[in-house]
């Protein structure tokens, strides 16, 4: 009998819903021979390792996003987050790398862990930016970590626990991610594909680019003094421009290179951008809005519908040219609720 799924098979520590997961036997492959540099991660998960343990976030049981967690997810899925914005004391954890970087260390094994695939993940994207940016927009690029965390974690921005899903913080220049995430993405918000992982990741990273190209200091001057409507807009041109850049990366993903040289992915097909475009279709505000039980209100819009996030990660994979395509802030290219 064949295998259901890459998920469930390949990656160790991860059992969504099988029921809910498509078979593909032709995905995305990491090269085996490809050096995973964990020091680009900073795991702050207490034991470290194993898969990523899901026993943190408050997942409902039964059919359906309810309560608190459909309330957090519409606000904050991709999300990016200034100084203090998350409420709680700012400040900072220190992580041990110990446990990933051991369990990473096998390359026998390593590309069968979530932990590690993870890493390679932010590897590629970075190894990306740091040709990239320089090329694109003319500036030096400057990597940041990102953070593996359970249950809660302190920031440069505030607190935050779980349920607030992937974040960018350019209070300390770090992504953050509770890999229990992708369990609510597959079970929950119906986007079980592999590929929503570093499509989640690329997001992020976007946000970080916009952060040292002065995109998101500018959309803050822009969102003063305008209504919430206005400033919501605002949002969502931040957000669909950083769609757009991880559907760059994605245009590029096979040519990026380990510090030792090595092809990162080996390869990269057609189904894994659909489910890039699946998973931007299932965390679309009007999407969400519907799958709450509420109604659809585009004046609430803070990411952009499932339309437009599709629409400007295609445009980023179509071209790979951050600078030429993915200007969601020239007049007319964004409009609420469109």
């Amino acid at each position: 009998m064949r295998a259901p799924t890459r998920l469930v098979i390949k990656i160790i520590g991860y059992s969504p819903d099988t029921s809910a997961v498509s078979v593909s036997e032709d995905g995305m492959e990491l090269n085996e021979n490809a050096d995973i540099d964990t020091s680009q991660v900073e795991d702050q998960r207490g034991s470290g390792g194993g898969g990523g343990g899901f026993g943190g976030l408050p997942i409902p049981g039964g059919g359906g996003l309810v309560g608190i967690i459909i309330t957090v997810v519409l606000a904050l899925v991709g999300g990016y987050f200034g100084v203090n914005q998350l409420g709680g004391d700012s400040g900072s954890s220190t992580g041990d790398n110990t446990n990933i970087t051991q369990e990473c260390a096998d390359k026998t094994t390593a590309r069968t862990k979530l932990d590690c695939r993870n890493v390679l993940y932010v590897n590629s994207i970075q190894a990306f930016w740091t040709e990239a940016e320089p090329e694109y927009f003319g500036k030096q690029y400057q990597p940041a970590k990102t953070v593996l965390f359970s249950n809660r974690v302190s920031t440069g921005c505030g607190a935050a626990d779980s349920g607030v899903g992937p974040f960018y913080c350019p209070a300390d220049d770090r992504v953050y991610i509770d890999l229990t995430f992708y369990q609510v993405l597959a079970k929950q918000l119906g986007a079980p594909g592999e590929f929503a992982q570093p499509y989640v990741l690329a997001h992020e990273y976007g946000h970080h680019i916009q952060d040292l190209l002065g995109t998101e200091a500018k959309m803050r001057a822009a969102q003063k003094g305008g209504s919430e409507a206005e400033q919501n807009l605002q949002s969502v041109k931040l957000e669909l421009q950083a769609d757009c850049y991880a559907g760059v990366w994605a245009h590029h993903a096979t040519e990026t290179k380990s510090k030792s040289g090595q092809p990162i992915f080996k390869s990269l097909t057609d189904s894994d951008i659909q489910e890039g475009l699946d998973t931007a279709k299932q965390i679309g505000d009007d999407t969400l809005q519907k799958q709450s039980g509420g109604t659809v209100n585009p004046a609430e819009f803070t990411h952009g519908t499932s339309a437009d996030r599709q629409k400007w990660f295609k445009a980023g994979f179509d071209s790979g040219d951050p600078a030429k395509s993915c200007d969601t802030f020239a007049d007319g290219s964004v409009v609420q609720g469109d």
